[in-house]
C-alpha cells in the first residue's frame, strides 16, 4: 500500500492539559509564508513571537512539534488568530489593501431623504460599502416605496434618534449606540425622529 500524500496530524500539549491536533507540514509552510509577507527575518519574527530563533527555524522546517503555547505566541507575534495560521487566504496573493478616510473627506452623495458620505471611495473591488449618512427624512411617506437591494446591511446610530422601518417587522426606535444587522433584500427605510437630523454609519455587503 502506498504511503498517503496527506500530511499526518501531530498532537500538541495545551496549557490547560488537553491535547490539540495540528498538521505540521501545513503549519511550517504557513508560518514561513506569513513571515516573508511581512519582510521579516527569522530573527525579527522570533523576537515578535517571543521564541528562540532556532525554535522558529525548526517549526518552519517541520523539525519539531510545537506546543500549543508556541503556536499561540506565533499567532500573537504575527498579529493573527490561531485558526488563521492553518487557513490560507482565498486566492494566491495577499493584496494588503488599505484606505484611510479622514473626517469629512468622504465622497458626498445626496438623495431626497439621506445625505450620504461614502467612505473609502477610491478603493475598488470592495466587498463592503461603508458610508456615513445624515437622515433628513421625517416620515416614511417621503420614500418612494421600500428601499431594497442585494446583500446584507449593518446600521449603527452615531447621533440622534431614528426609527428603522422594515418589511417584516414593527418599526424600531434606535438611539446613539444602537445597531441593527438585516437582510438588505428586505424592504427598509430609516427616518429621523429627533429634532436634529440623526447620523448613522451604514455598512452594506457587496457579495
Amino acid at each position: 500500500m502506498s504511503k498517503s500524500s496527506e500530511p499526518s496530524l501531530i498532537r500538541m500539549a495545551r496549557a490547560d492539559g488537553r491535547d490539540a491536533m495540528i498538521t505540521p507540514l501545513v503549519l511550517g509552510a504557513r508560518v514561513r509564508e506569513l513571515r516573508k509577507a511581512r519582510n521579516w527575518t527569522l530573527e525579527q519574527a522570533a523576537q515578535q513571537a517571543g521564541l528562540a530563533r532556532s525554535t522558529l527555524s525548526k517549526i518552519e522546517n517541520d523539525q519539531m512539534s510545537p506546543t500549543f503555547d508556541a503556536v499561540k505566541k506565533l499567532a500573537d507575534g504575527l498579529g493573527i488568530s490561531i485558526p488563521q495560521l492553518f487557513t490560507a487566504p482565498r486566492g494566491d496573493q495577499v493584496m494588503g489593501r488599505m484606505a484611510v478616510t479622514k473626517s469629512g473627506q468622504g465622497k458626498a452623495h445626496l438623495t431626497a431623504t439621506y445625505e450620504h458620505e461614502l467612505l473609502a471611495p477610491n478603493l475598488t473591488r470592495k466587498q463592503m460599502l461603508p458610508y456615513r449618512a445624515r437622515i433628513r427624512a421625517r416620515d416614511v411617506a417621503e420614500f418612494n416605496g421600500w428601499v431594497r437591494h442585494d446583500g446584507e446591511e449593518f446600521l449603527y446610530v452615531l447621533s440622534g434618534v431614528i426609527e428603522l422601518y422594515s418589511e417584516f417587522y414593527e418599526p424600531v426606535e434606535m438611539r446613539r449606540g444602537d445597531s441593527a444587522y438585516y437582510d438588505a433584500a428586505m424592504g427598509h427605510n430609516v427616518i429621523s425622529t429627533s429634532q436634529e437630523d440623526a447620523v448613522i454609519l451604514w455598512v452594506t455587503s457587496l457579495g
